[in-house]
């Protein structure tokens, strides 16, 4: 919406980023209005400008308008390209990467240089008070691959992956990730020895280094076409149309970066566009951007796009980082919490006026308790809404609300509903939360007992009821739609088919995943790229066991789902 002088705060739906019309698959009977993702990617060039190749697929999830009167086709978007962006940027904002305003005028129209041109400045390291993960994992990919998300380079085999498969360039004998995050098309990963890898998509500088290739891209049905006429073999490379700089992983270039001697890296973060790195010390590190209704919002109030690292000298002391579709979280020693970003939904728990939205992109505190007792202990956050468990064991939740993805059923199933600060869950009290997430419209829960909670959107089979159980429900619980569908889940429910303690959660945009104590994955919901891992396109309405031979031996710590794609790791001793 366009900036109003003076106006209140006022809760917005993002901007869809450029539709890439989708191959599109067979709706199924109950399906959403909007789809977070689809069922085919273009490998498309590699200016943001082009216009897309014939196989699409989506990735951000955007905020639905309000909750659809009828059924849909799945639709889709990608941030690959943007017809819709805006060509030039928000006033008062340089267009350049790394660029100060002052000097937007006379380089709007320059490309951003390969390496920072400023000086490495040299700070001296704090003390140490976060230790980096020291267990080395496998890595298990699978899902959609056209964007170079799944990390598997340019092997023809590597784009619809339908169950788990070991990544060969993540091998934990010689890379030896200890730490991943999965963002909407790219990944961030931590090394054994100090290293952030990046791969995926890499349009507004989310992977942190140059992936400039001479190489030139190929058609997702071109390439499919000379792979069927040429070869037959599952080892062939460099026919599958995708920027090898982009879909291997690669380490992310710090150089001229003003990085104290003897920093650890301890734990990456990944949203939309966006990647974060926090070290030893408590400093945390950033890259990408931002985006909000309008398009680009901007990565600080004075870079609107940083294509390398660069230090975010407002935060201190930091122990902890998540980040949301286009917004952060981070998590200090004193237990206090800052917000960061767009807040066009109310996910960063304060107002924000529209004339100074710039303000959003400098780290705040807002509304939630902080100190050795009361104080903030996890965050956690989803697409457009956040989570935090205080120390003394309540839930708080703030953000977008249509669906009811807090948690707190305040006009669920209203367009721009929203909890504008952080509140407490009344739903979670005395439940014994241990773990909480956020997806695209729903979230999910474990509890010390074990059990998996779920709540928010599950028209799109994201719920992992059967029809049956779901008739069974009483309003004041599930919300329908005019149909009389089950489309939002008002109050945190167990789901019975997850057998085991759930100890590790995954909610995507429409999919989920889970980890049990026992070490095994179950998954649910849309799979139109496979990205539940149990190689079908259909919807999966109940989670159901992944036991194919890459995994089944294994003893699983950890799950992670992006756009339309989703990872597993397990530990390499």
């Amino acid at each position: 919406m366009p900036p109003k002088a003076n106006t209140k705060a006022k809760v917005t739906k993002p901007a869809e980023p450029a539709k890439k019309t989708a191959a599109t698959k067979k709706a199924p009977a109950k399906a959403p209005a909007t789809k977070a993702a689809a069922t085919k990617k273009t490998a498309t060039t590699k200016k943001a400008t082009e216009a897309p190749a014939k196989k699409t697929a989506a990735t951000k999830i955007e905020p639905a308008k309000a909750p659809a009167k009828s059924a849909a086709p799945k639709a889709t978007t990608s941030k690959r390209k943007r017809e819709e962006e805006p060509e030039e940027a928000p006033a008062k904002k340089a267009k350049t990467t790394t660029t100060k305003k002052a000097s937007a005028k006379t380089s709007a129209e320059k490309k951003a240089p390969s390496k920072p041109v400023k000086k490495v400045k040299a700070l001296t390291k704090g003390a140490v008070i976060n230790e980096p993960p020291t267990e080395r994992l496998h890595v298990f990919v699978f899902g959609e691959g056209t964007a170079g998300e799944l990390g598997l380079g340019t092997a023809k085999n590597a784009v619809d992956v339908k169950r788990p498969r070991l990544n060969p360039n993540l091998a934990a004998d010689t890379v030896g990730v200890v730490q991943i995050a999965a963002g909407g098309m790219h990944v961030v990963a931590l090394t054994h020895d100090n290293k952030i890898l990046t791969w995926g998509v890499n349009d507004q500088g989310a992977l942190g280094r140059d992936t400039e290739w001479e190489g030139g891209l190929k058609d997702m049905d071109e390439a499919q076409k000379e792979e069927d006429e040429e070869s037959d073999s599952d080892d062939d490379e460099d026919n599958n149309g995708l920027n090898p700089k982009e879909s291997l992983p690669a380490e992310v270039d710090f150089t001229g970066v003003e990085v104290a001697e003897g920093t650890r890296w301890v734990q990456v973060a990944a949203g939309d566009s966006c990647s974060l790195a926090l070290t030893d010390d408590g400093r945390v590190y950033g890259w990408g951007t931002f985006r909000g209704n309008e398009g680009t919002l901007g990565f600080t109030q004075e870079v609107e796009t940083a294509t390398r690292p660069m230090l975010l000298p407002d935060l201190k002391n930091i122990t902890s980082i998540v980040a949301g579709a286009n917004h952060a979280l981070a998590l200090n020693k004193a237990g206090a919490v800052v917000a960061w970003g767009s807040g066009q939904q109310m996910q960063l728990g304060r107002r924000i006026i529209e004339r100074s939205k710039l303000e959003s992109l400098r780290p705040r505190e807002f509304g939630l308790p902080k100190g050795p007792k009361n104080g903030i202990a996890t965050i956690e956050t989803g697409a457009y809404h956040c989570f935090a468990i205080s120390k003394n064991g309540n839930v708080y939740s703030w953000g977008l609300n249509n669906y009811g993805e807090t948690g707190i059923p305040d006009n669920a199933g209203q367009d721009d509903a929203a909890i504008k600060k952080p509140t407490i869950v009344e739903a979670l009290q005395g439940k014994g939360v241990t773990n909480i997430k956020g997806g695209g419209h729903h979230s999910m829960a474990a509890t010390e007992n074990g059990d998996c909670l779920i709540w928010g959107r599950i028209d799109g089979a994201q719920g992992g009821f059967t029809s049956e159980e779901l008739q069974k429900m009483p309003e004041d619980v599930v919300m329908r739609d005019h149909r009389n569908d089950p489309r939002i889940l008002l109050v945190p429910t167990k789901v019975e088919a997850v057998k085991g303690a759930t100890t590790k959660l995954a909610p995507g945009p429409e999919h989920n995943l889970v980890v049990t104590k026992e070490g095994k994955a179950w998954s649910w919901g849309f799979s139109a790229n496979y990205q539940t891992g149990l190689g079908t396109e259909d919807d999966v309405l109940e989670p159901t066991l992944i036991d194919n031979s890459a995994v089944k031996e294994k003893a699983l710590n950890g799950v992670f789902t992006g756009g339309q794609y989703s990872m597993l790791t397990a530990p390499a001793n």
